[in-house]
């Protein structure tokens, strides 16, 4: 008996420890498409953003305006030309909240340019589905310069 319930707790723990790689696999996954998507973002990658959202997006902007990923999308089709002042983006204290096939995640965006910075307070709900992570949910709060 005393053998039988070392061999359970001995598998237990070897499925705590397989659960918790796989729980930081994930947060990887999503922290890599993230870091895609900021890149993407910074030269308006139209198959990017295709990529990143989902169909049924509900975005919710920093100017208070709210849209799903149709007009998002035609909103990128329809952007002037960028300009030679290159912007770059980058998140800064991402957290990364893992719920089985959902995924929740806080960080701050910074936005960059040679001559200034501006930030933003970004949360997101990511949905996991195909073995594909998208973002259904998005809420973008501008922040005073620091």
């Amino acid at each position: 008996m005393k053998g039988l319930v070392k061999l359970v707790g001995a598998a237990l723990l070897l499925m705590a420890m397989a659960a918790s790689a796989s729980t930081e696999s994930e947060a990887d996954s999503i922290k890599t498409l993230l870091n895609r998507f900021l890149e993407g973002a910074a030269v308006n990658d139209i198959e990017m953003h295709d990529r990143f959202w989902a169909d049924d997006l509900v975005y919710t902007s920093s100017s208070g305006k709210r849209f799903g990923k149709a007009a998002l999308m035609a909103s990128l089709e329809s952007a002037p030309t960028l300009s030679e002042e290159k912007t770059t983006y980058s998140a800064e204290d991402l957290n990364i909240r893992l719920f089985e096939d959902v995924a929740v995640i806080t960080f701050k965006l910074v936005g960059e340019t040679d001559n200034e910075r501006h930030y933003y307070l970004n949360s997101g709900t990511l949905v996991k589905n195909d073995n594909e992570w998208r973002v259904v949910n998005w809420q973008a709060t501008h922040m005073q310069q620091e």
